[in-house]
């Protein structure tokens, strides 16, 4: 067995293969001068991108609804081009829906249907990962998949999966032995006899993947709005009218003393945003002839205006660089662990989940109106909604949950390809077991169809039962004891039973891009191009935009061991965000080994962050074993204090983690008598 190598921990995953810490320096840790977006030193506006991508007359090319990883993929691909691009998500940031609750698996395509248009775009997209890894740096590993028998009738069927696989053009598949098999994998169950082995399949941390498609796409001149939930679409001679709510969370509001900020004034502020640009910029087509630097930081600044006279109006910002961070810990208070307050149902799930606008508690503040002339919905559970507003019906959303249970890092070792039965015909690929890129062992999903009651009404008892008795049948030995998180997400399958990627029939302007379900994620960058070229079809005009960068930057800094870093209690080591080496060496969250650097990276990107659940996407700050216990290390109120100063804003506008989301443990800190429990619905094999 190879040795369990966690991404981050003395090197890092780089195109699908392992790159050892020393050699980072060479292709990893990439001069920030060669990519996108890592010149800006303030962070974004309060829930949308530092600049707007109009045209003259305020309108846009296409509207992007949705900003999962489908939407992140179009968009970065949109951004290619000299397109005039919108992107609105209704959820507090990128990557909140189905994108953030799954397995993570970049799948090979053997499983799906020949014909069907999972079969059509899943090993296309695979074949795409280690060139996108390669620019964006989101962490790829090409670790393989096993899909194990352990009977003849089970063997059989891997032999119907080589043959489908072969039919949908994916390579390298073949039939491994029982004694090959524990070679590879020798905690596997003993009653193996043979396994499906795919070596093309791999992983990623998906909303880490989403997020560094959107930071690229933003950085290249694609326009974001988060908290910004399309209600309602008018068909007009140019194209369509689309009105957003625009929605802020009870916490923000009650902190600025305002509940609501009058549409008259924020539609005047756009308005004026973009006569000021395109006065100094003598209109978007010489805009885009600007070199990188004038055209972006013009724009910057022009946003910076718009929102600064903005917050005037709703409250005044107490919190400069001076302010100690011990004293903006002392005040963000206790992060949530208990009680039902944070909970998230399955409605919420199909619009942001955790940061939807009910689940923060939060209220329309204004209504926009977007002009556009086309519109790609992929809008993902609520997509079928979304084609009501144009009068089409020709699908439905069938939500389907997922609940996984996730295991320490310690557990990791136990693995090293991603293990499958047998496939279920009626519920898929069925429960997996699995290392993240992380290192941590995630056990699921189920496959809970939400319009059959009994899927329903499960149990959270009934759920961990059900996940961690099927794993045990693949590897008997890890230790339920070690669960550090639980969670779900709501698959968009859709009535037709494949995925919807085409123009709609009611309105050809309108690109559906829905009901995309698994292998959704291995599939999505080979998805973009194809509705790249739908749009080039239907008439957009798109010439390359001179000043696209393909590369990112990490924000994640590989670390070896405690070498270099500083641990210790608030204040000891804290910055004021001016000093890097300082930064670099000042420890936030303590399992993860998070320093201020990351945190101020992140924020500093493209992407609005004023949670501490954005930046704990981005970093893993609070992920680790420990979940940002206050009594261990306080990280959650570190990470919440230092976007606080980024921000220069007070602690109250800068959200948490909400507890419990959509987890099936009944704390966020689970304590021995719950660690108990899970032993014993393991043994119920």
């Amino acid at each position: 067995m190879t040795e369990h190598l966690q991404h981050g921990v003395k090197g890092v995953y780089y195109g699908g293969d392992w790159v050892d810490i020393e050699d980072c320096g060479k292709v990893f840790n990439i001069d920030e001068k060669q990519c996108s977006g890592c010149d800006f030193q303030a962070p974004c506006p309060r829930s949308r991108s530092r600049y707007i991508s109009c045209k003259n007359d305020g309108s846009y090319d296409v509207l992007i609804i949705g900003a999962g990883c489908i939407g992140a993929a179009i968009a970065r691909e949109l951004s290619r081009y000299k397109v005039h691009t919108c992107w609105v998500e209704a959820a507090d940031d990128v990557s909140q829906g189905a994108t953030k609750g799954n397995s993570g698996i970049v799948h090979a395509g053997y499983d799906d249907t020949p014909g069907t248009n999972r079969a059509k775009y899943c090993w296309p997209g695979n074949q795409m990962f280690a060139q996108l890894d390669k620019e964006l740096r989101f962490g790829y590993q090409k670790n393989g998949s096993l899909v194990v028998a352990f009977n003849e009738k089970d063997r059989k069927h891997l032999q119907e999966l080589l043959e489908r696989g072969n039919t949908n053009g994916v390579q390298n598949l073949r039939i491994v032995e029982k004694d090959e098999l524990f070679q590879m994998e020798p905690h596997l169950n003993p009653n193996a006899i043979a396994a499906l082995y795919s070596p093309d399949a791999g992983n990623v941390i998906p909303y880490e993947f989403a997020i560094a498609l959107a930071e690229n796409a933003v950085d290249n001149g694609v326009e974001l709005r988060i908290r910004r939930q399309v209600t309602e679409i008018e068909t007009t001679d140019q194209g369509f009218r689309v009105k957003v709510d625009h929605w802020e969370p009870e916490h923000y509001l009650k902190t600025i003393g305002r509940a609501k900020v009058p549409d008259m004034l924020t539609n005047w502020l756009q308005i004026a945003a973009c006569v000021v640009l395109l006065h100094f910029a003598g209109g978007m087509a010489e805009l885009w002839s600007l070199p990188y630097d004038g055209q972006f930081h013009m724009a910057a600044v022009v946003q910076w205006l718009g929102f600064s006279l903005l917050i005037k109006f709703v409250g005044n910002k107490k919190v400069t660089k001076s302010t100690p961070v011990t004293s903006l810990i002392e005040k963000a208070g206790m992060p949530d662990g208990h009680g039902e307050k944070g909970k998230v149902d399955v409605e919420d799930m199909l619009v942001g989940g955790s940061g939807s606008q009910n689940v923060m508690s939060g209220e329309v503040v204004s209504t926009e109106w977007i002009r556009c002339k086309y519109i790609i919905n992929c809008a993902g559970g609520y997509s079928d909604k979304i084609a009501r507003m144009i009068g089409d019906e020709s699908f439905t959303i069938k939500p389907r949950l997922g609940d996984y249970i996730l295991l320490n890092r310690n557990q990791g070792k136990l693995v090293t390809r991603t293990l499958f039965p047998c496939p279920d015909p009626k519920l898929g690929k069925g429960v997996l077991v699995q290392t993240t890129l992380w290192g941590n062992l995630i056990l699921g999903p189920t496959a809970r169809d939400m319009h059959e009651k009994d899927a329903r009404t499960m149990s959270p008892a009934s759920i961990q039962e059900y996940i961690l008795s099927k794993c045990k049948l693949l590897v008997g030995d890890f230790d339920p004891t070690e669960t550090i998180h639980a969670f779900a997400g709501a698959r968009a399958k859709s009535s037709r039973g494949d995925w919807i990627i085409e123009p709609s029939a009611k309105n050809p302007n309108m690109i559906h891009v829905a009901g995309i379900d698994s292998p959704g994620l291995a599939g999505s960058p080979a998805i973009a191009l194809d509705v790249i070229e739908m749009l080039k079809s239907a008439g957009v005009k798109m010439d390359p935009n001179p000043i696209f960068k393909p590369n990112r930057a990490p924000i994640i800094i590989p670390k070896e061991g405690m070498k270099g870093l500083k641990f210790g209690p608030p204040g000891k080591n804290d910055s004021d965000g001016s000093n890097k080496d300082q930064m670099a060496q000042n420890v936030i969250c303590k399992c993860e080994k998070v320093t201020e650097l990351e945190v101020v990276t992140a924020m500093r990107r493209s992407l609005p962050i004023d949670s501490s659940q954005g930046i704990r996407k981005r970093t893993r700050a609070g992920m680790g074993h420990c979940q940002g216990d206050p009594n261990n290390y306080c990280c959650e109120a570190r990470v919440r204090a230092i976007i606080a100063r980024e921000n220069g804003v007070k602690i109250g506008e800068v959200g948490g983690r909400p507890w419990p989301a959509t987890s099936t443990l009944s704390e966020r800190w689970i304590g021995e008598a719950e660690k108990k429990q899970l032993l014993e619905r393991m043994k119920k094999a």
